[in-house]
């Protein structure tokens, strides 16, 4: 539904080749690590800027564990936010395991592109502080990308 608000004006991209590509464009612009949306076969993403409104369409939903911190994350099929510099707000389908149970993540910052934490936080406001270094993307990664 969000998304369809906010089409009109959007940079749209489609094809998992070009998607992955801008995602991670889109990531480097608004000065976030690159491996924290890793989706796979991506169908859809599109960019307002003018809104700072961003989403990706992925054909399944993705379990990811972020290896050096021992985290399984949740993507959905959609996954939308308002970005800014730094920052990912009102994020939608993204949700983290915690212990046995998944925590919906709602909003992502760091402080600057310099900073080596990254903040997530919940609806309810909970937050917890990672290092960013563990949502880099490994240069392998990188060169395929």
């Amino acid at each position: 539904m969000a998304i369809e608000t906010y089409r009109d004006r959007a940079e749209i991209h489609t094809g998992h080749e070009p998607c992955k590509k801008r995602s991670l464009e889109v990531l480097e612009e608004f000065a976030l690590p690159k491996g924290l949306l890793p989706l796979d076969d991506i169908l859809e993403v599109g960019l307002n800027r003018e809104a700072g409104f961003v989403w990706l369409k992925q054909r399944k939903n993705k379990n990811h564990t972020f290896t050096d911190i021992a985290r399984c994350v949740s993507y959905g099929t959609e996954v939308t936010a308002f970005v800014e510099k730094g920052k990912m707000k009102n994020l939608t389908g993204v949700k983290s395991k915690e212990y046995l149970i998944w925590i919906t993540i709602s909003e992502i910052s760091m402080e600057s592109e310099e900073s080596e934490v990254i903040e997530f936080r919940t609806p309810l406001g909970l937050s917890r502080v990672l290092p960013a270094s563990a949502f880099q993307l490994k240069e392998e990664e990188e060169e395929k990308n």
